[in-house]
């Protein structure tokens, strides 16, 4: 039961299944962190919004021996959250601050500037024989549509990349406390780099979300600590989690060969196999809640400012929720009723754009292929982590 094993670190799964059978809550030894692993003790703790908050107060760290410790975010109560990590009202007041930035409309005119840059993306890196699919596209595809949409420059873009996947560690539950000055000083450079770009938007705020959040500023809705907050949040969250989705469903296709070819000779069937991609290797494995006050979770005892790890991945693949829930399949009733993308108020505000960028990289990949496999002798490696479902690379072979 050690969630932290390299071999756990690679395939969950099976401890996920014995989780779920076994200890649906389970106490990681010594900690005040619990993973909550079944549909049915995860979709009830999403409903106790009172019980479990879902501000991140705090983190797993690793020293060289011995067991973890917990890294405090919450400054003593005092620690700002907004989006994901906020609760309502405030929670609302956010999402409503951003939502006109992501809807539908303005997600779907992006469509064609999306395939564009993917198709170049493809240009300046398919050799003719193979590409290294995470850093040729699945990274730099999302960051790049959010830093669109934020208004952020293009050639920003690679150091956003590496400021957001270095911050984000802090959250991986694996992170050593050698390693912990450094992820902290990349989400410090992060904000640091937002506040500067939120300042310079303030001489002529522009049609993007820059622009609206310093109308927001002005009119009071929004003090500047909390719109540069969701600008981080959205550059770590909105990159990382497409590019997880990108990456996870183009090599489920490279282990498949009849499944690739189906999907060629039905293109309408991307779609559900994307949904499947998030049920089966969903980006984000969990996500945290704290513990407002002591409270119990499925028979077991949860002390306050105690901490949960919610695990999509694992409540994804319940059989409780869905039949047969190892195997892909493209016909499922309930498709789209997966966590991937959470669920309730707390539901991912890009879920439309990450879908979207998906179904166009995925349609590029099979478009420009016969067969694709992973390249020989150079196997597949995953980020190391607890709360993040991604590749670090995936060399593909294209015929």
């Amino acid at each position: 039961m050690d969630p932290f094993a390299p071999s756990n670190i690679e395939n969950p799964y099976p401890l996920y299944a014995a989780l779920r059978r076994d200890h649906p809550v389970y106490r990681i030894p010594e900690t005040d962190f619990y993973l909550v692993s079944s549909w049915e003790l995860v979709t009830e703790a999403l409903h106790r919004t009172a019980d479990f908050s879902s501000n991140l107060t705090g983190v797993l760290v690793h020293p060289a021996q011995g067991l973890p410790s917990i890294f405090d975010l919450d400054s003593g109560g005092h620690a700002i959250h907004v989006l994901a990590t906020g609760d309502d009202p405030s929670h609302q007041q956010h999402r409503k601050l951003v939502l006109p930035t992501l809807v539908a409309k303005r997600i779907r005119a992006m469509e064609p500037m999306i395939a564009h840059y993917a198709e170049e993306l493809w240009n300046n890196h398919f050799d003719g024989d193979q590409i290294e699919w995470v850093s040729a596209l699945a990274d730099q595809l999302p960051l790049q549509m959010v830093a669109h949409l934020i208004g952020l420059p293009d050639a920003d873009v690679p150091q956003l990349l590496t400021w957001s996947y270095d911050s984000t560690e802090l959250l991986s539950g694996v992170v050593t406390t050698d390693r912990l000055p450094e992820v902290v000083g990349a989400a410090t450079h992060l904000t640091g780099y937002l506040y500067g770009k939120l300042a310079d938007a303030q001489a002529a705020p522009g049609d993007n979300l820059l622009g609206d959040l310093v109308r927001a500023c002005d009119s009071g809705e929004v003090d500047t600590t909390v719109a540069v907050l969701m600008l981080v949040q959205l550059v770590g969250a909105g990159g990382e989690s497409t590019a997880g989705l990108i990456s996870n469903a183009a090599r489920i296709l490279a282990e498949e060969p009849a499944l690739q070819q189906q999907l060629r000779e039905d293109a309408a069937l991307i779609t559900p196999f994307l949904e499947e991609s998030l049920r089966l290797e969903s980006p984000f494995r969990g996500h945290h809640r704290h513990v407002t006050a002591d409270t119990t979770l499925g028979g077991v005892e949860l002390p306050a400012r105690s901490h949960l790890i919610l695990l999509w991945g694992s409540a994804n693949r319940d059989p409780e929720a869905f039949e047969n829930p190892e195997a892909l399949n493209l016909d499922r009733t309930n498709l789209r009723s997966h966590l991937a993308f959470g669920k309730g108020a707390h539901f991912c505000v890009g879920a439309a754009l990450a879908r979207l960028e998906a179904k166009i990289a995925l349609t590029l990949l099979l478009a420009k292929s016969k067969h694709v496999s992973l390249t020989e002798d150079m196997a597949p490696v995953r980020v190391p982590s607890l709360f993040v479902r991604r590749h670090h690379c995936l060399h593909l072979t294209i015929r």
